[in-house]
């Protein structure tokens, strides 16, 4: 985990990981389209990301969990970024609106445990993107990029997952599908490979991102669990909103 940390700064200002993060962007973009006025939470390494919307949001934050903590934390205007443990997420319940993961199930001891906290702060309605390396591609076989790292996925995988923590998916995708080499030839056509890897190869992009929803009534138990999940110590009270937005200083088809 310590060697994964490691890596995803250089990964991120890198042409491959610059375009990387920009085509994930894209597909989030597809899926949500404008989101002023929303509050967004980036869990695992996701700033990167998180910049497609910082100054259109009600609030942006990006968190990144303790095992990610030999990883820098860059920030931009218009972005909060806090350390946070991932099975005690600092904020109140339904917080947020939208809620994105990247670099957050692959390295997890327990991802239920993070799922369980996401369900938590997300709000009702609300909207919910995991992104993570994907089994049946290169890039998970790269361990120099941070996608060769922790647990990758496949897409019925991670549906099954979803699922099985009380989210309705809603959509998946596919992004990255160029090769996992920083050279030049490959990244200046990146947007071709993409879109050949869009119509040719579906499956087989770089990540997997899997769209699921927080519907309280689809799951006639799942508000009572909830509660009943921080009333047995194993999440965290909530805390007030502005508690929760103070901004701290940053040190697997």
């Amino acid at each position: 985990m310590r060697q994964a940390a490691a890596i995803l700064e250089p990964f991120y200002l890198s042409p491959i990981g610059r375009l990387s993060a920009e085509l994930m962007a894209r597909r989030l973009h597809d899926l949500w389209g404008d989101c002023t006025n929303l509050r967004l939470l980036g869990l695992g390494y996701a700033m990167p990301v998180l910049d497609l919307w910082r100054n259109q949001t009600l609030s942006c934050v990006g968190a990144v969990p303790d095992a990610f903590r030999h990883a820098r934390m860059p920030r931009k205007g218009g972005q909060s970024v806090c350390r946070v443990s991932e099975h005690r997420l600092p904020f109140p319940e339904a917080m947020f609106d939208r809620m994105i993961l990247l670099h957050a199930l692959e390295e997890a001891e327990n991802p239920r445990l993070i799922l369980r906290e996401v369900w938590r702060v997300l709000a009702p309605e609300g909207r919910l993107v995991v992104i993570a390396a994907n089994r049946k591609s290169l890039w998970s076989l790269d361990e120099s990029k941070p996608f060769g790292h922790g647990r990758p996925w496949t897409r019925r995988q991670l549906s099954t997952y979803l699922t099985d923590s009380l989210f309705d998916v809603s959509a998946s995708t596919t992004a990255i599908h160029m090769p996992p080499l920083n050279w030049p030839l490959i990244t200046a056509a990146a947007h071709a490979w993409e879109s050949a890897g869009q119509t040719l190869m579906p499956g087989l992009g770089g990540v997997v991102m899997i769209e699921a929803v927080k519907h309280l009534h689809a799951r006639p138990g799942a508000q009572a669990m909830a509660h009943s999940a921080v009333k047995s110590g194993k999440v965290r009270p909530a805390l007030s909103r502005d508690a929760a937005c103070q901004e701290k200083s940053p040190d697997a088809d």
